[in-house]
């Protein structure tokens, strides 16, 4: 039988955690690169755009005439 080598380990800031073989430990500029290259998001709730050509409910209206 071969030994097995004891995993590595980082200290974070709820506590020690134990990191897996070929596992590498996210790091501060991997976060940064992940959220920089998502998709932009608005800070508040936007109106629905229902005017001009994507008005939907004008569509469902019947003619006058």
């Amino acid at each position: 039988m071969s030994a097995v080598p004891p995993l590595a380990s980082e200290q974070t800031a709820i506590g020690e955690q134990t990191l897996v073989h070929g596992v590498t430990p996210i790091t501060p500029r991997d976060r940064l690169a992940m959220r920089a290259n998502a998709p932009l998001e608005p800070r508040k709730a936007q109106r629905p755009a229902d005017h001009g050509l994507f008005d939907t409910n004008a569509r469902n209206q019947i003619e006058m005439f």
